[in-house]
Protein backbone atom coordinates (compact mmCIF):
# COMPACT_ATOMS: atom_id res chain seq x y z
CA UNK A 1 0.00 0.00 0.00
CA UNK A 2 0.89 3.47 -0.91
CA UNK A 3 0.30 6.03 1.86
CA UNK A 4 -0.62 9.86 0.51
CA UNK A 5 -1.26 12.70 3.26
CA UNK A 6 -3.45 15.35 2.49
CA UNK A 7 -3.54 18.84 4.47
CA UNK A 8 0.08 18.09 5.89
CA UNK A 9 2.13 20.11 8.44
CA UNK A 10 -0.60 22.82 8.36
CA UNK A 11 -2.81 20.11 9.94
CA UNK A 12 -0.44 18.64 12.26
CA UNK A 13 0.09 22.07 14.05
CA UNK A 14 -3.62 22.59 14.33
CA UNK A 15 -3.54 19.18 16.53
CA UNK A 16 -0.29 20.00 18.47
CA UNK A 17 -1.98 22.22 20.68
CA UNK A 18 -4.34 19.10 21.80
CA UNK A 19 -1.41 16.56 22.06
CA UNK A 20 -2.51 14.15 24.23
CA UNK A 21 -1.43 14.03 28.10
CA UNK A 22 -2.19 11.89 31.54
CA UNK A 23 -2.50 12.61 35.08
CA UNK A 24 -1.45 9.94 37.62
CA UNK A 25 -3.71 9.13 40.15
CA UNK A 26 -2.33 9.29 44.08
CA UNK A 27 -3.37 7.36 46.76
CA UNK A 28 -4.55 8.75 49.74
CA UNK A 29 -5.59 12.20 50.75
CA UNK A 30 -3.39 15.63 51.31
CA UNK A 31 -1.23 18.00 48.28
CA UNK A 32 -0.45 14.55 46.76
CA UNK A 33 -4.18 13.89 46.00
CA UNK A 34 -4.89 17.59 45.68
CA UNK A 35 -2.43 18.14 43.21
CA UNK A 36 -3.97 15.36 41.09
CA UNK A 37 -7.12 16.60 41.70
CA UNK A 38 -6.01 20.31 40.58
CA UNK A 39 -4.26 18.41 37.34
CA UNK A 40 -7.23 16.70 36.61
CA UNK A 41 -9.87 19.73 36.60
CA UNK A 42 -10.01 22.80 35.30
CA UNK A 43 -8.03 24.36 37.78
CA UNK A 44 -8.79 28.19 38.29
CA UNK A 45 -5.10 29.52 38.31
CA UNK A 46 -1.63 27.78 37.20
CA UNK A 47 0.39 29.29 39.62
CA UNK A 48 -1.95 28.12 42.43
CA UNK A 49 -1.76 24.39 41.16
CA UNK A 50 1.56 24.69 40.44
CA UNK A 51 2.10 25.64 44.33
CA UNK A 52 -0.22 22.94 45.64
CA UNK A 53 1.99 19.88 43.78
CA UNK A 54 5.33 21.56 44.79
CA UNK A 55 4.55 21.87 48.49
CA UNK A 56 3.26 17.93 48.28
CA UNK A 57 6.67 17.46 46.91
CA UNK A 58 8.46 19.23 49.47
CA UNK A 59 6.62 18.89 52.52
CA UNK A 60 4.21 15.57 52.28
CA UNK A 61 5.66 12.57 53.19
CA UNK A 62 4.77 10.13 50.29
CA UNK A 63 5.57 6.75 49.02
CA UNK A 64 7.66 6.46 45.66
CA UNK A 65 5.24 5.80 43.93
CA UNK A 66 3.03 8.97 44.94
CA UNK A 67 6.11 10.87 44.71
CA UNK A 68 6.73 9.74 40.94
CA UNK A 69 2.39 10.38 40.07
CA UNK A 70 3.09 13.87 42.10
CA UNK A 71 6.02 14.78 39.78
CA UNK A 72 4.20 13.70 36.51
CA UNK A 73 0.85 15.44 37.65
CA UNK A 74 3.01 18.80 38.27
CA UNK A 75 4.85 18.21 34.99
CA UNK A 76 1.27 18.31 33.02
CA UNK A 77 0.80 21.71 34.61
CA UNK A 78 3.39 22.87 33.41
CA UNK A 79 3.45 21.08 29.95
CA UNK A 80 0.11 22.73 29.52
CA UNK A 81 1.34 26.29 30.83
CA UNK A 82 4.06 26.35 27.98
CA UNK A 83 7.30 25.26 30.16
CA UNK A 84 8.42 22.07 28.37
CA UNK A 85 11.36 22.34 29.90
CA UNK A 86 10.41 22.04 33.74
CA UNK A 87 7.67 19.46 32.74
CA UNK A 88 10.54 17.49 31.30
CA UNK A 89 12.26 17.98 34.41
CA UNK A 90 9.54 16.92 36.13
CA UNK A 91 8.98 13.90 34.33
CA UNK A 92 12.62 13.01 34.89
CA UNK A 93 12.70 13.03 38.42
CA UNK A 94 9.13 10.92 38.39
CA UNK A 95 10.96 7.78 36.10
CA UNK A 96 14.14 7.89 38.47
CA UNK A 97 11.54 7.13 41.14
CA UNK A 98 9.44 4.68 39.07
CA UNK A 99 10.81 3.56 35.91
CA UNK A 100 7.74 1.41 34.62
CA UNK A 101 6.03 4.96 35.05
CA UNK A 102 4.26 4.45 31.59
CA UNK A 103 2.74 7.84 31.92
CA UNK A 104 5.76 9.80 32.31
CA UNK A 105 7.13 8.33 29.18
CA UNK A 106 3.79 9.54 27.42
CA UNK A 107 3.79 13.18 28.71
CA UNK A 108 7.94 13.40 27.94
CA UNK A 109 6.78 12.47 24.13
CA UNK A 110 3.68 14.87 24.54
CA UNK A 111 6.71 17.63 25.55
CA UNK A 112 9.03 16.73 22.77
CA UNK A 113 6.22 16.97 20.36
CA UNK A 114 5.42 20.73 21.64
CA UNK A 115 8.41 21.72 21.21
CA UNK A 116 8.60 20.35 17.97
CA UNK A 117 11.51 17.81 18.16
CA UNK A 118 9.66 14.97 16.99
CA UNK A 119 12.69 12.32 16.54
CA UNK A 120 13.34 12.86 20.04
CA UNK A 121 9.47 12.37 20.89
CA UNK A 122 9.55 8.71 19.41
CA UNK A 123 11.96 6.83 22.21
CA UNK A 124 9.70 7.53 25.27
CA UNK A 125 6.22 7.18 23.02
CA UNK A 126 7.47 3.76 22.39
CA UNK A 127 8.42 3.14 25.67
CA UNK A 128 5.13 4.56 27.09
CA UNK A 129 3.31 2.01 24.72
CA UNK A 130 5.55 -0.62 25.46
CA UNK A 131 4.56 -0.38 29.73
CA UNK A 132 1.08 -0.17 28.66
CA UNK A 133 0.32 3.40 29.33
CA UNK A 134 -3.75 3.61 31.06
CA UNK A 135 -3.87 6.50 27.99
CA UNK A 136 -2.68 3.85 25.48
CA UNK A 137 -4.94 5.74 22.43
CA UNK A 138 -3.12 9.29 23.90
CA UNK A 139 0.64 7.41 23.34
CA UNK A 140 -0.40 6.31 19.66
CA UNK A 141 -2.13 9.70 18.72
CA UNK A 142 1.17 10.92 20.04
CA UNK A 143 3.27 8.85 18.00
CA UNK A 144 1.57 9.06 15.30
CA UNK A 145 1.95 12.61 15.26
CA UNK A 146 6.10 12.10 15.38
CA UNK A 147 5.82 9.58 13.08
CA UNK A 148 4.47 11.49 10.27
CA UNK A 149 6.39 14.52 10.90
CA UNK A 150 9.90 12.49 10.99
CA UNK A 151 8.42 10.74 7.16
CA UNK A 152 6.74 7.45 8.61
CA UNK A 153 3.62 8.03 7.01
CA UNK A 154 2.24 4.54 6.73
CA UNK A 155 3.60 4.08 10.82
CA UNK A 156 1.56 7.36 11.50
CA UNK A 157 -1.43 6.15 9.58
CA UNK A 158 -1.53 3.00 11.52
CA UNK A 159 -1.12 4.72 14.80
CA UNK A 160 -3.72 6.93 14.33
CA UNK A 161 -6.02 4.07 13.79
CA UNK A 162 -4.79 2.21 16.87
CA UNK A 163 -5.79 5.42 18.90
CA UNK A 164 -9.33 5.61 17.66
CA UNK A 165 -9.62 1.87 17.90
CA UNK A 166 -8.85 2.49 21.47
CA UNK A 167 -11.39 5.65 21.65
CA UNK A 168 -13.77 4.87 19.23
CA UNK A 169 -15.28 7.81 17.91
CA UNK A 170 -12.56 10.25 19.04
CA UNK A 171 -13.33 13.14 16.67
CA UNK A 172 -9.00 14.10 16.53
CA UNK A 173 -8.50 10.53 15.66
CA UNK A 174 -10.73 11.04 13.17
CA UNK A 175 -10.02 13.98 11.92
CA UNK A 176 -6.39 13.11 11.77
CA UNK A 177 -7.37 9.73 9.32
CA UNK A 178 -9.72 11.66 7.44
CA UNK A 179 -6.45 13.75 5.76
CA UNK A 180 -4.81 9.91 4.72
CA UNK A 181 -5.78 8.45 1.72
CA UNK A 182 -3.83 5.03 0.96
CA UNK A 183 -3.90 3.46 -2.40
CA UNK A 184 -3.10 0.27 -3.38
CA UNK A 185 0.68 -0.85 -5.00
CA UNK A 186 0.40 -1.79 -8.28
CA UNK A 187 2.75 -4.88 -9.16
Amino acid sequence: MKFLKGAGAAAIGLFLAQAASAQVFVIGSGLGSECYDQTKSAYASFRSADAVCTRALREEAMTSKNRAATYVNRGVLRMRNGDYDAALADYASALTLKSDLGEAYLNEGAARIYQKDFAAALPPLNKAIELGTIDAFAAHYNRAIAREQTGDVPGAYYDFQIALELKPGWDLAESQLSRFTVIPETQ
